[in-house]
């Protein structure tokens, strides 16, 4: 197995992404529209990886985590989202926020604190997550909503 080349996601990689988004019971609204903030790792062609930002004025929402199974355990999913919170600082994001059901301690490695969903700021809220998960009370009482303030890492940096 080669090493997976990272590269922006294109169109003709939706329906690549849908599967493994749909493979891990991920989300799949949306890819089209964030696609210039979306990322896939290739590997001889083949899509085994993805993560993309949802950006929202100086807030982005970190969303569709996920690398093939017979990919794992070789720190692919590092490379997404290391690459994900370099694109925002690049961009001007000072706060991430994402939501998890199993990953919580996953995330927690990259600076990651779990917060409340209160604690959104307004422009993510509009966000088709946010939405769904806060109007239904049993979804939201299985999944962790956390946030990376990286103005804090500034500051502290």
């Amino acid at each position: 197995m080669a090493e997976a080349k990272l590269r922006h996601a294109a169109s003709k990689d939706i329906s690549a992404i849908e599967a493994l988004l749909s493979a891990q019971h991920l989300p799949v609204y949306s890819l089209q529209e964030f696609l210039d903030t979306f990322w896939v790792l290739e590997d001889g062609g083949r899509i085994v990886g993805s993560t993309g930002l949802e950006l929202y004025d100086d807030c982005s929402l970190l969303r569709s985590v996920v690398v093939e199974e017979s990919y794992r355990r070789q720190h692919l999913g590092q490379r997404l989202v290391l690459n994900a919170i370099e694109e925002a600082r690049r961009r001007g994001v000072r706060r991430i926020y994402l939501f998890t059901m199993e990953a919580t301690d996953y995330f927690s490695r990259f600076g990651f604190r779990r917060c409340a969903l209160e604690d959104f700021e307004l422009a993510v809220r509009q966000s088709f997550q946010y939405r769904g998960i806060s109007s239904i009370p049993e979804l939201a009482s299985r999944i962790t909503p956390m946030l990376l303030d990286l103005a804090e890492d500034a500051e502290q940096g």
